[in-house]
């Protein structure tokens, strides 16, 4: 076990979370024996002896759930202290590490990948004109490498020199460079090696003094025989309807795709730290990493593909967009928003997580059967947290010039006419409708609508765009305005669609 290296107290370092979070909300605690059945179906489903479930919220572990066991033969139970591999989960961890070396000026995300890792200079690529492998194309997937999840998870014990004399032999490429997104944990074990290279130490010393140490994650690490045994998940695969105890793979070469070690003690500490980056704003910094290098991982390529939630019925729900950013899978859903999350597969172990920027809120799971990822508990759980309210979308704040403006949307409309926007409208503005056609257009709208009650508040796109929706006696109507990028503010585009009641 490591001593906390300048240990940052992490409710310092996520206060602001608190102080964001919206009125009360109902208690977690109220919907435990729901959650409890959606966690054991599962796990008799999958045949799973352990599991841990934890959600996030206000910088702090809300609520946690152990069920089953660690092991099979002693029979002691899981708890929030008992260790588990999260397997790709760790490639967040590289990511940000990655990212802080940009931040250091050690690297840069579009260098060639070879500047850090001589042994790839000699590689072949597929064609004459395959670009070199960058950084970036490592973290987000793009290098041309082929899906290689069975093979890779076997790899983490490889010695550095065994894994030097691979890079030096080369590997073969599925396609050229940047042509699509295919996941492949050859790529972050690449990244492992040029962090232990720029950093001049092994890849696990930079994550555990710069990541793991400041956020007080004392428990966790890489090296998973020198953890206490007694803490520890046993792993176990499934076959001939019984468990089988999976060998322990011991620190290696490839442990920056998948080798991290955690408790949900210590997991909950890296949620809060991820989380307590949203939303931008001018408090000082405080984490191990800057909010906005955090919130860069989240910037999902344009390889996009139609994601189904992982949820029980997830075909049947609102479809959404799912890319990879860096070290995470980047979902822009119908209900959640931006969704972060990512599954972690391994001999031994399963684990997924589910991070909602928007909603404040980060849901996990560990468990220990091998390749048993608990993604549809956990989006199970997030969508039973929704409806019963106890999770809900922070409200982004209206800034001071929208609410101006908005205050001279409802004059408008009060007046039939656009005079009360006199010398605050930028350029275009005239000269997409002239002032006589918006009292035409005003005059024709007011009538089909009726009288509408206009005090609804704006509903803000960002700090210089929203939309109003009024009730109406006829219908109502949906508003939007958007500011012009001009200083002073001005108004570039204003509407009223009127919307009949049925």
């Amino acid at each position: 076990m490591r001593k906390a290296s300048g240990l940052m107290a992490v409710a310092l370092a996520l206060q602001p979370l608190a102080a964001q979070a919206q009125a009360a909300q109902p208690d977690l605690a109220a919907l435990d024996p729901q959650i409890d059945a959606i966690l054991t179906k599962w796990m008799a489903a999958n045949h799973v002896p352990g599991l841990v479930f934890g959600v996030v919220r206000d910088g702090h572990l809300a609520y946690v759930k152990g069920e089953g066991v660690q092991d099979t033969v002693r029979q002691r139970p899981v708890t929030p202290d008992t260790l588990f591999r999260i397997a790709s989960m760790t490639k967040a961890f590289t990511a940000l590490a990655i990212l802080r070396l940009r931040d250091e000026g050690r690297l840069g995300l579009d260098d060639p990948a070879d500047r850090y890792v001589p042994e790839l200079r000699g590689w072949t690529y597929p064609t004459a004109d395959a670009p070199r492998i960058t950084i970036r194309d490592l973290l987000t997937h793009t290098a041309g490498f082929v899906t290689d999840d069975p093979w890779g998870d076997r790899q983490t014990p490889l010695s550095q020199s065994a894994f030097t004399a691979l890079l030096r032999t080369g590997v073969p490429f599925t396609r050229a460079p940047e042509m699509k997104h295919e996941y492949a944990n050859l790529g972050y074990a690449i990244l492992g090696r040029v962090i232990a290279n720029v950093t001049k130490a092994p890849y696990r010393n930079y994550v555990e003094k710069t990541l793991l140490g400041p956020l007080g994650m004392t428990a966790s690490g890489f090296d998973v025989l020198a953890h206490p045994q007694d803490k520890r998940a046993i792993g176990y695969r499934w076959e001939n309807e019984a468990w089988a105890q999976e060998p322990t793979m011991k620190d290696g070469a490839f442990n920056a795709m998948g080798g991290l070690e955690v408790s949900a003690t210590d997991y909950a500490k890296w949620l809060a730290f991820i989380l307590s980056a949203w939303p931008p704003r001018d408090d000082a910094e405080a984490g191990p990493a800057r909010r906005a290098t955090v919130r860069r991982m989240a910037q999902g390529l344009n390889f996009a593909a139609v994601f189904h939630r992982y949820a029980t019925g997830g075909d049947k729900q609102c479809p959404g967009t799912v890319s990879y950013g860096m070290g995470w899978r980047v979902i822009g859903d119908c209900d959640y928003g931006t969704v972060l999350a990512h599954g972690g597969g391994f001999p031994g172990y399963g684990s997924h997580v589910m991070v909602l920027p928007e909603y404040g809120v980060a849901l996990f799971s560990l468990t220990n059967r091998t390749y048993s990822g608990p993604s549809q508990p956990v989006w199970d759980v997030a969508a039973l947290l929704r409806e019963k309210g106890v999770i809900a979308r922070r409200q982004e704040p209206v800034s001071p010039d929208l609410a101006s403006f908005y205050a001279a949307a409802q004059a408008v409309w009060a007046a039939g006419s656009v005079d009360p926007l006199q010398g605050r409208v930028a350029m275009n503005f005239a000269m997409d409708r002239t002032a006589a056609n918006w009292a035409k257009v005003l005059a024709e709208t007011r009538a089909k609508a009726g009288l509408c009650e206009t005090t609804a508040p704006v509903k803000p796109d960002g700090a210089m765009s929203g939309a109003f929706t009024w009730p109406c006696a006829n219908g109502k109507i949906a508003g939007t305005l958007t500011l012009a990028p001009t200083r002073p503010i001005t108004l570039q585009s204003l509407s009223y669609t009127f919307k009949p009641g049925d």
